[in-house]
């Protein structure tokens, strides 16, 4: 089993493109797929690359939020600096956050560590509740081509 982590982050920022979700909150595979056609979108009308090309690391950002009232996902970096562009910058407070880690395909990481997160680890976790909220996770490529990813969860004691 995949094990977590609780760790203090400090405030940042994340400037992003997002969309509204469709499907279920609960459907991990039409979540990665709206998100896939949302990432392909982006690299198609040139976006992407510009948002990458400002970014501070490697770190790809996938971020699940309410916005006016609905669910969206962005996709988002830590920037170097503000942006001019219409993406939307993303301010996460300090905070603890349960931060789970693991590998998998490119394709694959945003999906597996939500799986791991919502249906294995916050179940059995009792000394913290998650907030609820913004949710976000990461993916950076590593040599051999695989994907380490985290996902991290704002919480509280309980």
């Amino acid at each position: 089993m995949i094990d977590y982590t609780l760790e203090h982050k400090n405030p940042f920022i994340l400037a992003a493109y997002g969309f509204p979700i469709q499907a279920a909150l609960q459907d991990y595979r039409s979540l990665a797929l709206e998100r896939e056609i949302f990432e392909l979108g982006l690299q198609n009308d040139g976006r992407l690359a510009k948002l990458k090309k400002r970014a501070k690391n490697e770190r790809e950002w996938s971020v699940h939020t309410d916005y006016l009232g609905k669910p969206w996902n962005y996709f988002a970096v830590e920037s170097r600096k503000e942006l001019k562009e219409d993406c939307r910058l993303l301010k996460f407070p300090e905070s603890n956050y349960i931060v789970i880690s693991d590998t998998a395909a490119k394709g694959k990481i945003f999906e597996h560590l939500s799986h791991q997160a919502f249906r294995k680890i916050l179940p059995k976790v009792m000394d913290y509740t998650y907030l609820g909220g913004p949710h976000l996770a990461y993916r950076q490529e590593r040599p051999d081509g695989s994907y380490y990813g985290e996902i991290w969860l704002p919480v509280i004691k309980k």
